[in-house]
């Protein structure tokens, strides 16, 4: 517990950065089928709902389903990461490959990132994507530097999870 507290920002100002790429968090669909689009971020609204107090900026990297995510847009979105000031990270992100982009960032130095998403989007009234968030930010704020994923209720060390797919949720690897 003493490791915790000596991590806790607890009077300071907190200035998150928040990069998004799309995923199911951003979906908006269109018809019974399924078919959807990936639509304009959701992060701010679902912040703005929440009534934080703290200081956001949030940047749009791509607006994509992570199945087709590239290497190319991985590199793009360590590059911001890296030029950003700012330590916190918040990234936004579908489930999918998840992991894989969060390999693509383990070795940035001095930065705290959070990869978060949703099983179901946003602008659903039973989606997981505001729990998801508020779980990835309150992480952000005691978490020492690192790569992370925080989904259903959990945070994961990127390099110890993965989705499963059948249950519908994240889970530790052994």
């Amino acid at each position: 517990m003493t490791e915790f507290r000596t991590l806790l920002h607890v009077g300071m100002p907190m200035k998150l950065k928040v990069f998004t790429t799309g995923g199911t968090v951003d979906k908006v669909y269109f018809d019974a089928l399924s078919h959807f689009e990936v639509g304009e971020p959701q992060v701010s609204e679902i912040l703005k709902e929440a009534e934080v107090t703290f200081g956001y900026e949030i940047e749009e990297i791509v607006r994509k389903d992570s199945l087709y995510l590239t290497d190319d847009d991985r590199r793009l979105l360590r590059e911001r990461i890296q030029a950003s000031p700012e330590r916190l990270v918040l990234v936004t992100h579908g489930t999918d490959t998840m992991v894989q982009t969060a390999a693509f960032l383990k070795d940035l130095a001095d930065k705290t990132i959070v990869l978060t998403g949703a099983l179901r989007p946003a602008r659903f009234k039973t989606s997981d994507a505001a729990f998801n968030m508020g779980c990835a930010v309150g992480a952000l704020q005691i978490l020492p530097p690192g790569v992370y994923i925080a989904m259903n209720g959990r945070v994961f060390q990127a390099d110890k999870v993965r989705k499963n797919r059948e249950a519908g949720r994240f889970e530790e690897l052994e």
